[in-house]
């Protein structure tokens, strides 16, 4: 016979109380290489502006060059603010995944939802060291989980676990 037991709600274990883990330190440098090239495109876009906008006047040249500053100063924080927000934890079911500063969001994503894993770097990644981890679930849409900022090898290897949670062989690489 079915049975669905009602569990107390100081059983529950607290997300506050796992043993999260930090992405790779590398992966702050990374972001803030990616946040310097795209400063460059808005740079050279203001440049752009300022060279071939007929009739532009100092105080709008003035607003776009603040403007581009506060932007600035608010993408070389971002890291620095937002990386101690971020991290995951590997239970014997699932993996957990937290991010976000202002909205933030927790992921518990079970083994046993999981039919596909990959992992993926772009140029950049590789040059520091990095991949990402990405989980593939059951059900469809939302369900998949992505963790960016991993050493290379730590990703290889979380990849490796899940296969072997979700009973997948693993091939070769």
């Amino acid at each position: 016979m079915f049975e669905n037991a009602e569990i107390p709600l100081e059983d529950l274990p607290q997300a506050v109380d796992l043993d999260w883990q930090p992405l790779d330190r590398a992966y702050r440098s990374r972001l803030i290489v990616d946040h310097l090239i795209t400063l460059a495109f808005l740079v050279a876009g203001l440049i752009a502006i300022i060279l071939f906008v007929p009739g532009i006047d100092l105080p709008r040249i003035a607003a776009l060059t603040g403007a581009l500053v506060v932007i600035a100063a608010i993408m070389m924080a971002w890291p620095f603010i937002a990386l101690p927000r971020m991290g995951y934890v590997i239970r014997d079911k699932d993996i957990v995944y937290r991010s976000g500063v202002l909205w933030r969001s927790v992921t518990a994503v079970p083994f046993n939802r999981i039919q596909h894993v990959e992992t993926s770097s772009s140029p950049l990644d590789r040059r520091f060291g990095l991949a990402t981890l990405k989980l593939f679930t059951a059900g469809g849409a939302g369900g998949d989980l992505k963790i960016d900022g991993l050493a290379a090898e730590q990703a290889e290897q979380m990849r490796a676990l899940v296969l072997e949670k979700t009973g997948a062989s693993i091939e070769s690489r």
